[in-house]
């Protein structure tokens, strides 16, 4: 049986969501901000839950912010405790979701978070333009938390 042209472009579209999210993970684990703000689109629909007590989880729209956010968070965290280990990667059309685990500590602190994420991401023209991160930010307050 062969595939169709609306198969096709699907199929085109799915795989090239999957290299800019590759593409987005590569430049979080390098630290590659300048790389990240290029793959962000210039407004993003970011969603994450607001907490005042930590100081990396804020709101942000633009792809200079997004990007930031790592930056952001290494800044807080102990680069030596951090660790992210992508469990499920699904792809579909232009949304991407991943399911993570996380775990690190907190500079100021000394007190350690961990937990489950899912990351939704969305693709279009090659950039990222929904980034909603859905995580365990009680573990994470309270490890901001003295």
């Amino acid at each position: 049986m062969t595939a169709t042209p609306t198969a096709n472009i699907a199929r085109s579209i799915a795989d090239d969501t999957r290299a800019v999210v590759q593409e987005f993970l590569a430049a979080r684990l390098a630290g590659g901000t300048e790389r990240l703000v290029t793959l962000f689109a210039d407004q993003v629909d970011w969603m994450l839950a607001d907490n005042p007590a930590v100081p990396w989880i804020r709101p942000r729209s633009t792809a200079a912010e997004c990007a930031a956010q790592f930056t952001e968070l290494m800044e807080h965290t102990v680069p030596e405790d951090a660790h992210a280990s992508v469990d499920t990667f699904l792809v579909d059309g232009t949304d991407a979701v991943l399911m993570e685990h996380v775990l690190g500590t907190v500079h100021a602190t000394g007190k350690s978070f961990e937990g489950l994420f899912a990351l939704h991401l969305t693709v279009e023209n090659g950039r990222i333009t929904r980034h909603h991160l859905y995580e365990n930010s009680l573990s994470i307050a309270e490890a901001c938390t003295p």
